[in-house]
């Protein structure tokens, strides 16, 4: 289990002006929360924040949390973030069960090089970036890879192509697609002003007025 100490204060003042002096102290804001524990105000060093995160397990780390003389088994669950300098404003932490399962994101890695779909100047087009996922809170894998090594233009590679670890499942369609093979872009142009230049001939072709040759021999006779 990826886990991590992290020491947090409670009983810290409520509102926008304490919560900035804070953060001028270098501290974050945040309130940890889950089923059988009343929500308790926090606040935690920013520098060990970041250091928790910063892990392989990211954002699913498993969070030690010391409250005063209690510890609980925490997830950063919502992080709010500084619209300019992407720092963390505030966090939540949810406390969780080791033997419950609770539903978390994990981001998915390509891996492998799509050589034929180079060859063809395809476009290598990732539709999905992070599987949600239901698992013990031990069990989430830091990322899950999916290989593109076979992708040519016009294949996929789907949800249900991607190799859960033990104790991992997802609620997604697996014919979701993960990552696709596009045909190059110039050539989606060039065929697209082809066609106009089909159409374009075939105006100019036909006799002023509209008037096709069937409508001319009718007249005639």
């Amino acid at each position: 289990m990826a886990e991590f100490t992290l020491v947090a204060e409670a009983g810290r003042p409520i509102g926008s002006r304490p919560a900035r002096r804070l953060r001028v102290d270098g501290r974050i804001p945040g309130v940890v929360y889950g089923e059988g524990v009343d929500p308790i105000s926090v606040s935690v060093a920013a520098r060990d924040l970041r250091a928790a995160l910063n892990t392989d397990a990211g954002v699913n780390a498993v969070l030690s949390l010391q409250v005063g003389q209690t510890t609980l088994m925490t997830m950063a669950r919502e992080l709010q973030r500084h619209p300019v300098k992407n720092t963390v404003i505030h966090v939540d932490f949810q406390v969780v069960d080791p033997n419950r399962e609770i539903t978390s994101e994990v981001p998915i890695t390509l891996v492998g090089e799509a050589i034929e779909l180079h060859r063809a100047d395809g476009i290598l087009d990732q539709q999905l970036f992070a599987l949600p996922i239901r698992s013990r809170p031990s069990d989430i894998p830091p990322h899950l890879e999916v290989d593109i090594s076979e992708l040519i233009i016009g294949s996929a590679v789907r949800v249900s192509d991607i190799a859960l670890p033990a104790g991992v499942t997802t609620d997604l369609d697996p014919e979701a697609v993960v990552a696709a093979g596009q045909a190059p872009r110039v050539q989606e142009a060039g065929e697209a002003v082809e066609g106009e230049e089909g159409v374009e001939g075939a105006e100019a072709a036909a006799p002023a007025g509209g008037e096709t040759a069937s409508d001319s021999g009718g007249e005639e006779g």
